[in-house]
């Protein structure tokens, strides 16, 4: 299947999971407790407070090597935006991809990702571990903190 199929089935409408493809479009579902829910709304919030411009997207799905990707939450600049608004799958990752670890996720899983956000053109991959810490990367590794949003508080 591809991501459009996914979004346009019937039987898909409406799962209390979050759905990813993999590289050979086999769906991907994850269950998510309250606490991440909660951590994506707090980042959503943040973000508007931190960054003046551009949009947050809440289970934003990008097209990456490896099948389809949702970020939990994700920053778009407003030039982005209007590349990927009316697409089904980001063609290219918001600028700011941003992760709230689950208890299936495995960091070998969480590497990955890191890498196909920034490989599919986001500029940081955030990563929000389950007490509120927030790591943030580039391309370049690890950064001691965002730099398009260096104000931005390393826990939450």
């Amino acid at each position: 299947m591809n991501w459009k199929q996914i979004c346009e089935h019937k039987n898909l409408q409406d799962l209390p999971f979050k759905i990813e493809l993999n590289e050979q479009g086999q769906i991907l579902m994850t269950p998510v407790k309250v606490s991440h829910s909660l951590f994506q709304g707090k980042l959503s919030g943040l973000l508007y407070f931190y960054l003046d411009t551009g949009q947050v997207l809440v289970e934003c799905a990008v097209f990456t090597k490896k099948g389809t990707k949702v970020a939990d939450v994700a920053w778009s600049s407003s030039e982005r935006l209007e590349i990927i608004k009316n697409e089904t799958e980001c063609s290219i990752a918001p600028e700011i991809c941003i992760e709230v670890l689950s208890d299936s996720n495995t960091k070998i899983e969480i590497d990955e990702k890191i890498a196909l956000y920034l490989t599919a053109g986001a500029k940081e991959v955030w990563i929000c571990d389950e007490y509120g810490n927030i790591t943030c990367y580039n391309d370049q590794g690890k950064l001691p903190y965002s730099l398009l949003a260096p104000n931005f508080p390393k826990k939450i």
